[in-house]
C-alpha cells in the first residue's frame, strides 16, 4: 500500500495533548478564585453536562456556573484563564514530531470531539492545527461521524490514534478491517479501561504517543497483535 492510501487520524485530549494537567490547572484557579466550595460546584456542573451531552464542554459548564455569580470580577478573569491557556505547553513530549513522521506516511488528519468554540481554539494554540496543515475535523461526536470523514478524506486504508478504547471499538465496529485502531494508554479515560476495554481489542497498543515514532507504514498495515 502507498503513502497517499492511508489517512492517519488523531485524537486531540489525552493523546496528543495533556488535557488532565489542563483540567487540574482549571481546578486550581477555580479555587483560588472562588473557593474550593465554589471548585466543587463548578466540576458538579461540568460532569453533569459531561453525562448529558456525551462531551466535555468547559465553556458550557462555564457560562451555568455564573448563575449566582454575576458581578462577579473573577468570571471574567477565569474566562480569559480558559481562551489564553498555554495548550502549547501541555503537549506531550514529541507530539509534534509524531505527527510530522505521520505525515510522512501518510495524510495526517486531526479527528476529535468537541464543542464549536474552546476545542478549536486549544487545537490551534497549542500548534497542532499548524502541524497538520489545518486538517481537522471536530464533532460533538466523532464516532457516528464515520461515514462523513470517509467521503472527506477518502482513502483505501485509515488508522485511528485515541485514548477512548470505547471509541476506538465502535468505529472498528463500523469500518471493519479498513481501520487499523491505536489505542494510546495515557490519561485517566485510559486508566480507568484499562481492566476492562470494549471489544473488539485494538489492533495495536502503546504506552505514550512518541512510540510512534518508531514504526514505519507496515506496523499500522499488518494484522492485530
Amino acid at each position: 500500500m502507498l503513502k497517499g492510501d492511508v489517512v492517519f487520524l488523531l485524537d486531540v485530549d489525552n493523546t496528543l495533548l495533556n488535557n488532565d494537567q489542563f483540567a487540574a490547572d482549571l481546578g486550581t484557579r477555580l479555587e483560588q478564585d472562588f473557593g474550593a466550595a465554589q471548585r466543587d460546584r463548578y466540576w458538579r456542573i461540568f460532569n453533569e453536562l459531561r453525562l448529558e451531552m456525551g462531551r466535555a464542554d468547559y465553556l458550557a459548564a462555564l457560562q451555568n456556573f455564573r448563575s449566582g455569580l454575576e458581578g462577579n470580577a473573577a468570571l471574567l478573569r477565569i474566562s480569559e484563564f480558559l481562551l489564553e491557556y498555554p495548550f502549547i505547553q501541555r503537549l506531550y513530549p514529541f507530539a509534534i514530531q509524531v505527527l510530522s513522521h505521520l505525515k510522512s506516511l501518510g495524510k495526517t488528519v486531526i479527528f476529535s470531539d468537541g464543542d464549536i468554540v474552546f476545542q478549536p481554539r486549544k487545537i490551534q494554540r497549542s500548534g497542532i492545527s499548524q502541524a497538520v496543515d489545518s486538517q481537522v475535523l471536530i464533532y460533538l461526536h466523532k464516532d457516528k461521524m464515520v461515514d462523513q470523514m470517509q467521503q472527506l478524506y477518502p482513502a483505501a486504508h485509515y488508522v485511528m490514534i485515541d485514548d477512548k478504547s470505547s471509541i476506538l471499538a465502535t468505529m472498528k465496529q463500523s469500518m471493519g478491517q479498513k481501520l487499523t485502531s491505536v489505542w494510546v494508554r495515557q490519561g485517566h479515560y485510559a486508566r480507568e479501561a484499562s481492566a476492562s476495554t470494549v471489544p473488539p481489542n485494538p489492533d495495536r497498543v502503546i504506552d505514550h504517543i512518541d512510540d510512534l515514532l518508531k514504526y514505519n507504514l507496515n506496523y499500522f498495515l499488518m494484522g492485530q497483535n
